[in-house]
């Protein structure tokens, strides 16, 4: 048999995508700097500058050592592709991958109403039912979504006419398809005018951006995605975050008419939370499966045209779950505490 045959088949059952995920926890267990978040004085341990590489032709980087949430996946990219900010799209299709967020935005920011002390339960069913209660509440201004699609400008409206916005995700897509020798197709969430204290205060997006930015490549007619993320929980955030980018370089290359090539996912600080240390042990004492496959059912030719439910998922087997709570870090922070409040 071809050596190289003999080598693609190696390199699937062994899975080596999936040992480099295994060895970057590792690498963190016993590297990684202690370091406390301000705002929540939540614990980690984190490295900086690390890389992993996954060839979208020897399988779907859908973790196996532990089973990954598809439908949240799916739904998630989704919501981005759309162009959407608002949970309420999620809250309606039971992914509820995002719902800390806005409800820790309303807690910091509910009127002192006796009707504002309901629980998180309450508050997501009421984004479910009222639409004026989501419309206020369930949206999560200049997230990635928005800024993929809608991107604000600077450009004042018009009388009769909108703030004019560019769609950078399509943007990329025609200069990859009208010159494949381009090294400028890039997507970018990083806008330094709503982060953090660079914006102003009633500007501040509340939201910390953390897989920031991602660029298109074409070598030899395949086409690569790699994402720059500057903030990587690694243990849960990052699973979902690499099956969420392969599954788009893989619309992307349908859409382009380009064959698939790689995903390169490049961290810049990459940490495992104190609160997870268990499960990850946890997890570094399975061994990988071989990844699953993906395809679609139906044919479509834009990125508009995408949904859910065209995308199929061949011969997944995985661990089982290994369950681990949120760590809602990150976003606005004033005086030495995350602060949320809407003037």
């Amino acid at each position: 048999m071809n050596l190289i045959i003999l080598l693609f088949i190696y390199l699937i059952i062994m899975n080596v995508g999936e040992q480099q995920y295994l060895n970057l926890l590792e690498d963190i267990l016993k590297n990684g700097v202690r370091k406390v978040d301000q705002g929540t004085t939540d614990v980690s341990y984190s490295v900086f500058g690390r890389q992993i590489r996954f060839d979208l032709n020897q399988g779907f980087p859908l973790l196996t050592t532990k089973k990954i949430y598809w439908k949240g996946v799916l739904h998630e990219l989704y919501w981005f592709l759309s162009g959407q900010s608002n949970i309420k799209y999620l809250v309606d299709n039971n992914v509820h991958i995002w719902d800390d967020y806005p409800f820790r935005r309303y807690q910091f920011t509910k009127p002192h109403s006796a009707k504002a002390s309901r629980g998180k339960e309450e508050f997501i069913e009421k984004i479910k039912t009222d639409k004026k209660f989501a419309e206020k509440w369930g949206n999560l201004p200049r997230i990635y979504g928005e800024l993929w699609r809608r991107w604000p400008t600077s450009a004042k409206a018009t009388v009769g006419k909108p703030t004019r916005t560019i769609d950078q995700l399509s943007w990329a897509i025609k200069e990859v398809i009208q010159d494949p020798a381009c090294h400028n197709a890039i997507v970018t969430s990083w806008n330094p005018e709503y982060l953090y204290t660079m914006a102003a205060y009633k500007d501040t997006s509340h939201f910390p951006i953390c897989h920031n930015m991602y660029q298109l490549n074409v070598n030899d007619g395949r086409l690569s995605l790699q994402l720059y993320q500057r903030s990587a929980d690694i243990f849960l955030g990052v699973p979902f975050n690499i099956a969420s980018y392969a599954l788009l370089a893989l619309i992307i290359a349908k859409v382009t008419g380009y064959k698939p090539g790689e995903f390169i996912h490049t961290f810049g600080d990459v940490h495992i939370y104190e609160i997870h240390i268990e499960q990850v042990k946890e997890q570094l004492k399975r061994k990988p499966l071989p990844f699953p496959k993906v395809s679609f059912n139906h044919d479509f030719k834009t990125i508009d045209g995408f949904k859910p439910e065209y995308v199929v998922l061949e011969n997944y087997q995985s661990h089982p779950p290994i369950k681990a709570s949120l760590s809602v870090t990150g976003g606005y922070y004033g005086k030495g505490k995350n602060i949320f409040k809407i003037k």
